[in-house]
């Protein structure tokens, strides 16, 4: 008996496993430094890697792309690599500057795992949340 809830056990565990990767950001070309090589204006640098992803507000414009792989392995956390961050400096329409970041060069930033308490915000119960939705969504069907 304990034999067969062991491997019960066994099998639910693996079965609760995936093992997969997403990709978030850009998928970056393997010949990201050549590509980057000649180019000189920011019609170029989007016609070979697209819009970017952000651009700084403050100080010189940076245009700033981003790429990570995101690896699920069951249980276990999650984990990141094959990060890499392209910056590129940009004046006017022209690019000054660019460099390409990889896992080794960016800095390691530990998340905290404390929550940010939103001021007067209401915090409700499964109960409460269920009762207070009554009325909230139109029927199917009616265009609302």
């Amino acid at each position: 008996m304990i034999k067969k809830i062991v491997i019960l056990v066994a099998v639910l565990f693996v079965s609760a496993c995936t093992f997969q990767t997403k990709h978030r950001g850009y998928v970056f070309p393997d010949d990201l430094e050549t590509r980057l090589a000649g180019v000189k204006t920011t019609a170029q640098l989007q016609d070979k890697l697209g819009d970017p992803l952000a651009k700084t507000v403050y100080g010189d414009t940076v245009w700033i792309y981003y790429g990570m792989d995101e690896n699920y392995r069951g249980p276990l956390p999650h984990t990141y690599d094959n990060k890499t961050v392209v910056l590129a400096w940009v004046d006017g329409a022209r690019v000054t500057k660019t460099q390409i970041l990889h896992d080794d060069d960016l800095p390691k930033i530990a998340m905290d795992d404390q929550e940010t308490e939103i001021p007067a915000a209401i915090e409700l119960n499964a109960v409460q949340e269920l009762f207070n939705n009554i009325g909230r969504f139109s029927p199917a069907g009616m265009g609302q």
